[in-house]
């Protein structure tokens, strides 16, 4: 039976239950369903190194989320910071990792950043914010 033939006996209503599915699923822009985040703009806060929310940056490698900002301590002691919304698909995901001398990641789809926010692979020429960074005693100022 011919596809237009089977569409008129099933009628309208079905055979649109029928192929929205496959039209939504076959589409170009069917990504997942993500969701998006704007990138950081006018930052500027400070952290407590000696609060408790703070502890991982004792420990070179170790980072903390906040403001939607990753902040780190690289794997030479030095405090980084950068968007951790990321550059390609706006997902909430990059995350400082040791790999290679020490990076920021996105988990989302793999987008891997230099220290500089330098897009390290394929997946996005779109290179990562980075923030600034200012220790005064023990409180770390986070800043653009």
């Amino acid at each position: 039976m011919e596809r237009k033939k089977f569409l008129k006996t099933i009628g309208a209503g079905a055979a649109f239950a029928v192929t929205f599915p496959c039209l939504h699923s076959c589409s170009s822009d069917a990504e997942e369903d993500l969701e998006v985040f704007p990138v950081p703009t006018g930052v500027d806060f400070t952290v407590n190194l000696t609060d408790t929310e703070a502890a991982p940056l004792a420990t070179n490698g170790g980072f903390i989320l906040k403001n939607f900002v990753v902040i780190a301590r690289n794997l030479e002691g030095e405090l980084v910071a950068a968007s951790q919304v990321c550059s390609h698909q706006q997902t909430e995901e990059v995350r400082f990792i040791s790999d290679d001398g020490g990076i920021f990641r996105c988990s989302t789809h793999g987008s891997r950043f230099s220290q500089t926010g330098t897009p390290l692979n394929t997946i996005t020429s779109n290179p990562l914010k980075v923030f600034n960074t200012e220790l005064n005693g023990d409180i770390l100022r986070i800043f653009e």
